[in-house]
């Protein structure tokens, strides 16, 4: 089995109230507002290296190695994914043999646990097994399960979704059908109507993995998104190529917009820092004080780096919105904040991503069939590339939630699934680095002679998942009463995209000057003279797509620039269905349902989603209020209502 990323260190206090979660059955995971499926309750949380057990009266932190003392009858597990589990056992606690450092056969000391909570388990209910782990009662039946999505791994998926879109210029492509193009690539993707199979072979050749430009999101009222890698500096494109790479990236516009996508973001190695930084700050023993949190959390530089990501979206949909023009997202890898970009540009400019299921195909598209390295992001494969960018976005997305609840159809706890479901056991969503990966392991084209990508890590062995379900076949992991919680009861049902703009509405925008050709960095629009680095330039292929010079940062947002451009560049209002995000400031808050759910004592009061939740929330208040309030007579009580009292005391 896979448990997630790497372990870290654990504290706990002695707990007094009853557990969480008894063997018998699952109740609710300590703050999350809503009852966890216990089918991803034990694959992410037992991923630290040690575990607190609790007796009637006594508390012990376990690592490996260490001799258990007595019989526990709880356990206090503190996941990665900053969750609280609480297990308690039954029938006299759970037998110390399961905590002893190494067995006969060499099991693992989180092995033995798991195995000894399973074992537990079992006793106590007649409830069936998956690999280990519990599964509901949808997940029994036999054969192939429809998905609640389409999951983009067959060409009409692909055409479907285009012409949903209304990209009438663009086709999909097959070019990639053998993955001997790209491994990290989908099998297909859009690209230009004009543009042959055999051009779009050499002209990504010329690209960073040999991930070209290919389109991410048509605008309905014609603008288009791009995404590609960085140039391969080390090619040698002949005029030909050239010509085919800039015809791409125009897309059929006379306006075309580079966008240097890294400009202005972190890197991997600092969301990675400040995730963990996070982490640390959030759990139950942090030894921060409570008068110097708030400098701790901004210390973690977290919430720099959401702010940051919210601007630069912004941003990119004021471009793709203002007028028609041509945009492209470049990257150099074009596996990480290329997506994140995109899928927040869409959230700000399509009512449609906003819906629950418009979200779900939003994240399959520009994350899991782009090839985001989930696996290798999230720690899975013990490489130093480690960050977690798709728990940023997740970060990022409340945070136009709680800006603007009635815009989205589903709520926080649906997000809360999401965030939980990146280290879920039993599927292959999140579970490898690439669509090759994950289509070798469920068998999807075993017909198919492989060509493979030096750099690549082979699919990682094992059949603890299955290969026929997807992170969006809900009902594996949650009941009905759950699901119905991941919709936003606050939703506004007259943002639906029946409601929205007609397609091709070519009144929209204002067409833009022809042949013009800029670069986005820094918040501002700088002019090219020429969109590919090689061509007339021997001299500039060392150089990176920045081979102009900079302008100094812009202290405005590309909104009040671009309602503001001279008059050649055409005054147009505020699109409809586009937001725009606030980032300054207390604007950009902390994600306390998800980070601080390790602190039961803070999660009081973030409205719980079902009434006897809500009662029990008023009832902890109004404890806490008599106890805070202090005692008065009532001859106290009535001068402090006295006006006249009130007044000759402020004297």
């Amino acid at each position: 089995m896979w448990w997630g990323g790497r372990g870290q260190s654990f504290n706990v206090t002695p707990q007094k109230e009853e557990p969480e979660m008894g063997l018998s059955g699952p109740k609710s995971v300590q703050g999350s507002g809503m009852p966890e499926p216990r089918s991803h309750q034990l694959g992410s949380c037992l991923a630290s290296g040690c575990l607190p057990v609790n007796g009637l009266s006594r508390v012990q932190l376990l690592r490996p190695g260490s001799l258990l003392k007595f019989i526990p009858e709880e356990i206090l597990i503190h996941g990665q994914d900053f969750r609280l589990l609480r297990v308690g056992f039954e029938a006299g606690g759970l037998e110390p043999q399961a905590f002893q450092s190494e067995t006969k056969d060499g099991m693992s000391f989180l092995l033995q646990v798991t195995m000894a909570i399973v074992q537990a388990r079992a006793q106590n209910s007649q409830a069936q097994q998956y690999a280990g782990i519990t599964l509901s009662k949808a997940g029994q039946s036999s054969g192939s399960r429809k998905p609640p999505i389409p999951l983009l791994e067959t060409s009409e998926d692909w055409e479907i979704e285009r012409k949903k879109q209304g990209a009438r210029g663009w086709r999909v492509s097959t070019v990639n059908e053998r993955f001997d193009v790209a491994t990290s690539l989908p099998r297909y993707f859009w690209v230009p109507n004009r543009t042959l199979d055999s051009e779009v072979r050499r002209a990504f050749g010329h690209f960073h993995q040999s991930r070209g430009p290919r389109l991410s999101w048509h605008h309905p009222g014609g603008s288009d998104l791009l995404r590609c890698g960085g140039f391969y500096t080390a090619s040698d494109p002949n005029k030909d190529d050239i010509r085919v790479v800039e015809s791409m990236f125009q897309a059929g516009h006379s306006d075309i917009v580079l966008v240097d996508t890294m400009d202005e973001l972190p890197s991997l190695a600092d969301v990675q820092l400040a995730h963990l930084r996070l982490r640390a700050l959030c759990l139950p023993d942090s030894s921060v004080a409570e008068d110097k949190w708030l400098s701790a959390l901004d210390g973690t530089r977290w919430l720099d780096y959401v702010r940051s990501c919210l601007r630069k979206a912004s941003d990119i949909s004021v471009l793709v919105t203002s007028r028609v023009r041509s945009v492209v997202l470049q990257e150099r890898g074009d596996r990480d904040f290329n997506g994140l970009l995109s899928s927040l540009v869409q959230l700000l400019s399509a009512p449609e991503a906003r819906t629950l299921l418009g979200f779900q195909s939003l994240v399959q598209r520009e994350w899991v069939a782009a090839g985001h390295p989930f696996l290798t992001r999230l720690g899975g494969t013990g490489a130093s590339e480690e960050a977690p960018v798709f728990l940023l976005f997740l970060d990022c997305v409340w945070q136009l939630l709680q800006q603007s609840p009635a815009e989205f159809e589903f709520s926080e706890f649906f997000l809360l699934a999401l965030h939980d479901s990146v280290r879920v056991p039993d599927t292959l969503t999140f579970l490898r680095d690439t669509p090759w990966e994950r289509g070798k392991q469920s068998g999807q084209f075993n017909t198919y002679t492989q060509v493979y990508t030096a750099g690549y890590s082979q699919p990682p062995a094992g059949n603890s998942v299955n290969p026929q379900l997807s992170v969006w076949d809900w009902d594996l992991r949650y009941s009905k009463e759950q699901i119905l919680q991941f919709h936003n009861l606050g939703y506004d049902p007259e943002h639906c995209p029946d409601s929205w703009l007609p397609r091709q509405q070519p009144s929209f925008m204002v067409p833009g000057p022809p042949s013009s050709v800029w670069l986005f960095s820094r918040g501002a629009l700088t002019p090219l003279n020429q969109l590919c680095p090689w061509r007339d330039s021997p001299s500039l292929l060392a150089v990176s797509s920045r081979w102009l010079p900079r302008p100094a940062i812009s202290s405005e947002s590309l909104a009040d620039q671009e309602w503001g451009l001279p008059s050649h560049w055409g005054a147009c209002p505020l699109p409809p269905g586009l937001l725009l995000p606030g980032y300054l400031g207390p604007q950009i808050r902390l994600w306390r349902r998800c980070y601080l759910r390790g602190r039961p004592e803070v999660q009081m009061g973030l409205s719980a989603p079902t009434i006897s939740g809500l009662q029990a929330e008023l009832a902890h208040l109004q404890e806490l209020l008599r106890k805070w309030t202090p005692r008065i007579s009532p001859e106290d009580h009535s001068k402090k209502r006295n006006p006249n009292t009130i007044m000759s005391q402020s004297r």
